[in-house]
């Protein structure tokens, strides 16, 4: 099964996640499918690839609770079907 999830990228005190699709066996920083967007926590800062994301959403990936807080804030579930 693949999710969509966060990966940590950065330096210390200074986190930037990668928004990936990846296999839920691997672990955090593992081997990813494809990177489809990215979040900046502090400066508040999201890019995302949707037609990547509605890609792997429709063949059946799940976004992780925190994922889906960012596509929903993203207006991403607005733009016709999930």
């Amino acid at each position: 099964m693949v999710k969509l999830r966060l990966k940590r990228c950065g330096r210390k005190q200074r986190a930037i996640y990668r928004i990936v699709a990846i296999d839920v066996r691997s672990r955090r920083e593992g081997r990813d499918l494809r990177k489809v967007g990215f979040y900046d926590p502090i400066q508040n800062q999201t890019y995302l690839n949707v037609p990547a994301i509605r890609y792997f959403i429709q063949k059946g990936a799940q976004p992780t609770g925190t994922v889906h807080d960012i596509l929903r804030k993203a207006e991403f579930f607005k733009e016709g079907t999930s």
